[in-house]
């Protein structure tokens, strides 16, 4: 299952809020993830939300590439790094990855720090 669909992806104002609000999070330059569990809906994959701060990247044009990025490379490395630790938990994982780097990288390189991020996440959620 490569594919990033709807269902997987952070949506609601009262959910986003709480995330950022109760959430324990963690950096792993040049990602912040903040993430928490809540109580299952029936669709048990993890929901994400990616951000890119209009602060530090003013052009659309440069964050819609960065959040493409993050995308891509988690749609890549989710089966194989954090879809087998969330098998046998019974609630829900949401997490938010932001991008708090100051230069816009090449996607090797954010391959290989998703691919550290999601091993981290899966560490922090078993322990």
């Amino acid at each position: 299952m490569n594919t990033l669909q709807k269902e997987e992806r952070l949506s609601g104002i009262k959910l986003i809020a709480d995330l950022y609000h109760n959430s324990s999070s963690f950096l792993v330059y040049p990602y912040k993830i903040s993430w928490q569990f809540v109580s299952s809906t029936g669709f048990n994959l993890p929901k994400v939300l990616f951000s890119v701060a209009k602060k530090r990247y003013k052009k659309a044009t440069e964050r819609n590439l960065l959040k493409r990025q993050m995308r891509e490379s988690y749609r890549l490395q989710k089966q194989e790094f954090l879809l087998p630790n969330i098998e046998s938990i019974e609630k829900q994982l949401i997490f938010s990855v932001a991008y708090i780097g100051k230069e816009i990288n090449d996607t090797a390189f954010m391959m290989k720090k998703m691919q550290k991020v999601l091993q981290q996440l899966s560490e922090k959620m078993i322990g």
